[in-house]
């Protein structure tokens, strides 16, 4: 794992928390997606290159899609290192995402659920987020849910009592950055959990901006997959995570960001 406390100069300190589930501390502002990859030494290098400190884990319940086994993964990885979460970025409809939760609980005892209930156009369904939230919470899960971002939402969620939230930047794997900076900026000001921004992000500036927007973290998936050097793109993220929180945490000067 790399260190997030490597010379930045005194007084900064960027290994704090920014989250915090029972006995598990998260503590990188970047989180690292590796559903698309095939290659266990790929995965291996991803997550030391952009110093990521959980690992996601997921099913298909509807047997759509292949994934690396864990078996081989801890073969070339050291798993017990990470904290292990849950997604169900597969599901199609509410009750395959309460399926995937309850497989993932009951065969790897996993609580931590990022959450994903998106329509056929891959895009977050909040009603449909919503409502699974509320019946995977009565049920003790642990949830980061991914919303098109919406106030209402993010309200019901937050008294739903998740843990974090996940605002879509822009269209997942599309590459077109934060397309309402606005928007996001009025979820992550009323909101009292931490907010994680993803979806679109497809190059180093566009994590610097939602981190500068004052995101507590930022998740990035296809930008690492589909550039030419998947490691060179992997460590210029973890920069750009730990440069934007760094001038957000700066108080900068008034300028471009939405306000």
């Amino acid at each position: 794992m790399i260190d997030l406390t490597t010379t930045y100069g005194p007084g900064v300190a960027l290994d704090e928390p920014w989250l915090e589930i029972d006995d598990s501390k998260f503590r990188s502002r970047l989180i690292v997606g590796v559903e698309q990859y095939n290659s266990l030494s790929v995965v291996r290098d991803i997550l030391e290159a952009t110093g990521a400190d959980v690992f996601i884990t997921t099913v298909d319940p509807d047997n759509h899609r292949p994934s690396l086994l864990l078996s081989d993964l801890d073969a070339v990885l050291p798993l017990e290192r990470f904290i292990w979460i849950g997604t169900t970025s597969f599901s199609r409809s509410k009750e395959s995402a309460l399926r995937t939760a309850e497989i993932l609980r009951d065969s790897l005892g996993i609580n931590i659920l990022k959450l994903d209930v998106r329509g056929h156009d891959n895009r977050p369904d909040n009603r449909s987020t919503v409502e699974a939230a509320t019946e995977l919470r009565a049920r003790g899960m642990e949830l980061m849910p991914f919303i098109i971002p919406d106030l209402e939402s993010a309200r019901l969620l937050e008294e739903a009592g998740c843990a974090a939230l996940r605002v879509m930047a822009s269209p997942v794997a599309s590459g077109r950055g934060i397309m309402d900076p606005a928007a996001i900026r009025a979820v992550i000001d009323q909101c009292r959990i931490p907010v994680i921004v993803e979806g679109g992000l497809g190059s180093a500036k566009h994590v610097v901006f939602a981190m500068e927007l004052g995101a507590a973290a930022t998740l990035v998936n296809t930008a690492l997959v589909r550039a030419r050097d998947p490691l060179k793109m992997a460590t210029a993220m973890r920069q750009a995570a730990m440069a934007g929180r760094l001038a957000y945490e700066s108080g900068p000067m008034a300028g471009d960001l939405a306000s």
